[in-house]
């Protein structure tokens, strides 16, 4: 698949806030929570990066109310589909860093 990469951190961990509709502070605050605070995004990164993606089409910006500057954005399925590639491509790095090490 011609999206099969590695993912930055911050690309991993926003699609990862995106499994359930969320705007762009919420991102801000989910990326930084379930990174320890590791990762922190200023908003022009992060508005940058959900751009990005939603060109690749690997999530989508909702329909928002009349009125309302608050944008909503959400995984898509082939956005789902990369997430599963690169949970699988960490498990096997970590796998075969544990598997090497146990033998030094």
């Amino acid at each position: 698949m011609a999206d099969s990469i590695a993912l930055t951190e911050s690309t991993y961990y926003i699609l990862l806030s995106l499994i359930s509709p969320q705007h762009g502070y919420g991102i801000m605050q989910q990326v930084e929570q379930m990174s320890g605070g590791r990762v922190r995004l200023a908003a022009g990164t992060l508005y940058g990066a959900l751009n990005t993606l939603c060109d690749k089409g690997w999530i989508i910006l909702l329909p928002s109310e009349d009125g309302s500057r608050r944008k909503e954005y959400k995984l898509t399925e082939k956005g789902k589909n990369i997430l599963i590639q690169e949970v699988n491509r960490l498990r096997e790095l970590a796998d075969n860093g544990e598997r090497i090490l146990k033998e030094v």
